[in-house]
């Protein structure tokens, strides 16, 4: 009797110590206005306009890094970069580009936890043609972004963005390239300097 006892307070000490190591994982955190406020950092990036054309068997990536400073509450400024993989039969094409951007929190649709935001960049972008004689001239871009970040702890968000790009190859020959393009990615809210 006593050796099934204490067999029996084994194996529920067992169960509640597991029961005590399980918990489910954050999935939002109540931050208020705190990771926006002036003087704050931006820190992160995106994945975006990533996808595999059937018709021309073209696969291609892009992922977009992003560094940003509030400057006042609500609003930041900063520069990202952009580089993008696109591979097809035959080769393959690298782009790259460099753009300040300015990015708007709208304080009237704001919750405890995430922001609707609005974003505009302009800047240069080129690519190389792996291959080939026909590498693009650096060109202008232009975008304008919308999007929701959704705060998963007090300083991190996962964002999900719909924005709208134009470049522009040669001015003179008015020849240019546009789309929309969907993206995700995260960023870090870091703490400014300490007063």
């Amino acid at each position: 009797m006593k050796t099934i006892c204490l067999c029996f307070f084994f194996f529920m000490g067992t169960c509640a110590s597991i029961h005590a190591q399980i918990t489910t994982p954050r999935t939002s955190a109540n931050v208020g206005d705190a990771p926006i406020r002036q003087g704050r950092w931006l820190v992160g990036g995106s994945i975006g306009s990533t996808g595999y054309n059937f018709s021309t068997e073209t696969f291609q990536f892009n992922v977009d890094p992003k560094l940003g400073y509030f400057f006042r509450d609500n609003i930041a400024i900063g520069g990202q970069g952009t580089i993008g993989l696109s591979f097809y039969k035959g080769g393959s094409t690298v782009s790259y580009g460099l753009a300040p951007f300015i990015r708007y929190y709208f304080p009237e649709t704001a919750t405890r936890t995430g922001r609707w935001f609005g974003e505009g960049s302009l800047g240069i972008n080129g690519s190389h043609k792996k291959n080939s004689e026909e590498d693009l001239p650096v060109s202008l871009m232009l975008g304008l972004r919308g999007g929701y970040a959704h705060f998963i702890a007090r300083n991190v968000a996962i964002e999900g963005t719909l924005g709208y790009t134009f470049t522009r190859a040669d001015i003179s020959s008015s020849s240019g390239d546009s789309g929309l393009g969907l993206a995700f990615g995260f960023q870090i809210y870091l703490p400014g300097k300490m007063k």
